[in-house]
């Protein structure tokens, strides 16, 4: 019977490393052609997103038009949602227009450090010293990364400080989006958050590019160039986007958060084969500790089957939303 559960533990552990690694390669190629739009001069960071929103919209909303059911969570909360998933991908995309590439993921990891105070204060959830150590480690992953950048020239901007606020700012929304969708994922469904998000995610920036980018729309010189970069930018996110509720359902906003640690190692590979630049061994080293660090926190989890205890209505870790999602709580959400 322990050899079952080892051996299904091992297996769960596995599978959840490889989507997080597939949904920070993702992040990685977006994090790339966003900073390839910066230099490419277009200053266009709610018009980046918008088609990434428009893309769950019309994909997962048209899943939910065929479903013919009604949400399970209310729809002002969606748009809060919406509304914070917009500010946070905004500040840190305007990043890139004052600060590195380099720069803007490692202050990205920020993002745990909000998720894992927000999650033990609203969620409920606690968190063990093996699974602190493990955050820990993949944190200092990132250190060794940055001493690799001190040597190699890895800064640059030309308002570094004011792209480090952003970044700093944004990781604030990052974290609440990521532990709002976790709660929403864990308990209701995973095919309407991203509906929905999607949903009001374009309408909330249709409304701020309409007051704040109009003008630097206006004045975009389109090229092939500027074209694949935003294509890329869209592709790279939507299926950033689509993992997200796998990870957040299967094990939580920190997890998700730590695996996606490894995306400025995937932006190593990335330097690698496009840029043919040489990198610092401290990489290696980097990426080593980070995924060490990933596995620690991954397998010294509480509840592997978390989720299932989640789905049954557990009241010790979650509080329903509304009266309203109240009536709805005790259906069952159909898988997609």
């Amino acid at each position: 019977m322990n050899g079952s559960w080892t051996s299904h533990l091992t297996v769960r552990t596995l599978y959840l490393l490889f989507l997080g690694q597939v949904a920070s390669f993702a992040l990685a190629l977006s994090s790339f052609t966003s900073s390839l739009i910066a230099d490419l001069g277009v200053d266009a960071p709610l018009t980046q997103m918008l088609l990434v929103y428009l893309g769950l919209a019309l994909v997962y909303g048209g899943v939910m038009l065929y479903r013919r059911r009604r949400l399970l969570v209310p729809w002002y909360w969606y748009l809060i949602l919406g509304c914070v998933d917009v500010q946070g991908n905004y500040l840190v995309n305007k990043a890139y227009q004052y600060s590195s590439i380099t720069s803007v993921t490692l202050l990205d990891c920020w993002t745990i450090v909000w998720v894992v105070a927000l999650t033990w204060i609203f969620l409920g959830t606690r968190y063990s010293l093996w699974q602190l150590l493990g955050a820990a480690l993949s944190v200092l992953g990132l250190g060794f990364v940055m001493l690799s950048d001190a040597g190699v020239g890895g800064g640059g901007g030309s308002k570094p400080l004011l792209g480090d606020v952003l970044v700093i700012a944004g990781t604030v929304f990052f974290a609440v989006s990521n532990v709002a969708e976790e709660f929403c994922v864990k308990k209701k469904d995973r095919v309407e958050v991203l509906a929905m998000l999607g949903l009001f995610g374009t309408l909330v920036s249709v409304i701020e590019i309409s007051i704040v980018e109009r003008e630097s729309d206006e004045s975009i010189q389109w090229s092939t160039d500027i074209i694949l970069a935003f294509i890329g930018f869209a592709a790279s996110c939507f299926m950033f986007y689509s993992l997200v509720p796998f990870v957040l359902k299967m094990s939580g906003a920190t997890m998700f958060n730590l695996s996606a640690l490894t995306s400025d190692m995937w932006a190593v590979v990335v330097r690698i084969f496009v840029y043919r630049q040489e990198v610092d061994w401290l990489y290696y080293l980097a990426f080593s500790v980070v995924i060490v660090g990933v596995v620690i926190y991954s397998v010294t989890e509480k509840d592997p089957d978390g989720a299932s205890a989640v789905e049954e209505g557990n009241p010790t870790r979650y509080q329903v939303l509304s009266d309203e999602s109240a009536v709805v709580r005790d259906e069952e959400p159909s898988r997609f």
